[in-house]
């Protein structure tokens, strides 16, 4: 399982990496693996606005649909539409081929994340 340092981590296997007040949303390696192999993923619309943890894709496998939540809350700026034609990058490299960007509303909401650290503890449990 990869875990990439520097990126932030929820209990729901999404991870996020913050870039200055925009924050890259996908889901982890562990989600990939779990879900097995993707066929589907339904992106948020540019301008859309979430807030922390408000369901804002579902990613479909050939196991089952699940509802991917949104590590902090924002408005979002670009989706990866490269998955509309390939969801099964997520598979390939889930850190590579993310979800969405989003601009931040509040950069506090990045606290109570796990690091790589604790989201390898927490995924060995």
């Amino acid at each position: 399982m990869k875990i990439m340092e520097g990126y932030y981590y929820t209990k729901n296997h999404e991870w996020v990496k913050v870039d200055g007040n925009t924050a890259i949303v996908g889901v982890s390696d562990y989600a990939q693996h779990a879900m097995g192999q993707i066929v589907y993923v339904e992106l948020p619309e540019i301008d859309d606005e979430f807030s922390k943890e408000d369901a804002f894709s579902v990613v479909e496998s050939v196991k089952a649909a699940s509802d991917i939540y949104m590590p902090v809350g924002g408005t979002i700026v670009e989706v990866n539409e490269d998955l509309d034609d390939e969801p099964e990058l997520i598979n390939t490299d889930p850190y590579t081929n993310y979800i969405c960007k989003i601009e931040l509303t509040d950069e506090n909401d990045i606290e109570g994340l796990m690091n790589a650290k604790e989201y390898e503890e927490f995924c060995d449990k």
